[in-house]
């Protein structure tokens, strides 16, 4: 399906922006080229590594494949909404209406100069989101409890050992009482990535650092990745919970394998389970990486799912796009038949595609108050 669509979008990049351009054929034919080349960046990554999730180029050369990449999707965009207008125009006119090259060039401008952009922001250090969460049933012992959810870091080339080293110094100054890691910490094998991770291992929070895995820990082998991030301190929690226990007062933290566990042989995710003989009226604080499985969470009496996965959906207005594969769950809280489900943006995002308009990573700092206190979100 991805290579249908990219088709498609080349198809419309050649036919309705190059080639009406007043250029010599041999100039058409270079950037009819140098556009395919661009498209065809996952292909140039799994020859690099053998797979299309972790491009093993330097990180400048990973960065212009995005910027091209994304360059010429905006593009694609840009020009498919020129010719609905184009359209328009030649039904109220009755007649063809044409566009001048100025005005295709103009589009090229904005998609490069957004697709930059785009790149910028998936790349930086996210900055601090606070937001505060009440919980039904949470103990006075545990008002103003702090969590710093990271999630989806894709460690890579792109986000190598020096920016998860800023990510690290950066949630350590924040001093919360536990760190929860939601899945896809990394984009390629042990081996690659030894030493892009191991900045990990200084991440440090009161009541301890819990991960679990995403999706992309199943690509790169489950069982490898979940004992490295064992040697790194990184405490597990999938299939499985911790009661936290302040002067009487408890509060759960419970975790699950990723849905990618049902096809792959690996230890299968089971909340009933997980859940089942907790501490009467302690609440619970989920860990799933994919948002999608909420309302059974809801169900099971959870207290609050954090989640990530989506990346945010990346851009404002085609963000939509990513709703459907997730259960209509994209970016940010959502009341889940009284559930609270908080949808992380990512602190990075697959280096595949690494754009972010409109859609900011982030450091999620999450306080948790009782649920008569007023939920406030500070950026």
């Amino acid at each position: 399906m991805p290579q249908l669509i990219f088709g498609l979008a080349y198809l419309l990049i050649v036919t309705r922006f190059i080639w009406p351009l007043q250029l010599p054929l041999s100039i058409k034919l270079v950037m009819a080229a140098l556009a395919l080349v661009a498209l065809q960046f996952h292909r140039w990554s799994k020859l690099s590594s053998g797979s299309v999730f972790s491009p093993e180029f330097p990180r400048p050369v990973v960065a212009l494949f995005n910027w091209a990449f994304g360059t010429i999707v905006l593009l694609a965009l840009l020009q498919l909404a020129l010719d609905v207008g184009l359209l328009a125009a030649a039904v109220i006119q009755g007649g063809i209406v044409g566009a001048p090259d100025g005005v295709r060039y103009g589009l090229a401008s904005l998609a490069a100069v957004a697709a930059a952009i785009g790149v910028q922001q998936a790349m930086r250090i996210p900055s601090l989101k606070d937001i505060e969460i009440g919980i039904r049933g949470l103990p006075r012992q545990f008002d103003g409890y702090t969590v710093l959810q990271l999630t989806d870091l894709h460690i890579s080339r792109l986000f190598p050992a020096s920016w998860a080293r800023a990510v690290v110094e950066r949630s350590n100054k924040l001093g919360v009482d536990l760190i929860a890691i939601t899945g896809d910490l990394i984009d390629g094998t042990v081996d690659a990535r030894r030493a892009d991770i191991e900045p990990l291992r200084d991440l440090k929070a009161t009541d301890g650092v819990y991960v679990i895995s995403g999706n992309h820990e199943y690509i790169f082998g489950y069982d490898r990745w979940m004992a490295r991030f064992f040697d790194l301190g990184l405490l597990s929690l999938e299939n499985r919970r911790i009661v936290l226990d302040r002067d009487g007062g408890r509060l759960v933290f419970a975790g699950i394998t990723d849905r990618a566990s049902r096809h792959r042989g690996t230890p299968a995710r089971d909340l009933a389970a997980v859940l089942e003989g907790i501490p009467e009226g302690a609440p619970v604080i989920l860990l799933d990486h994919q948002p999608s499985d909420a309302r059974h969470a809801a169900k099971l009496g959870v207290a609050l799912q954090l989640s990530g996965h989506t990346h945010g959906g990346l851009i404002v207005g085609i963000d939509r796009l990513a709703a459907p594969a997730n259960a209509g769950y994209v970016s940010g809280r959502y009341d889940v038949e009284g559930m609270t489900l908080y949808v992380n943006n990512g602190t990075a995002l697959w280096p595949g595609f690494a754009l972010r308009l409109g859609r900011p990573s982030e450091l999620t700092r999450i306080t948790l108050r009782p649920v008569d206190a007023t939920p406030v979100t500070k950026s």
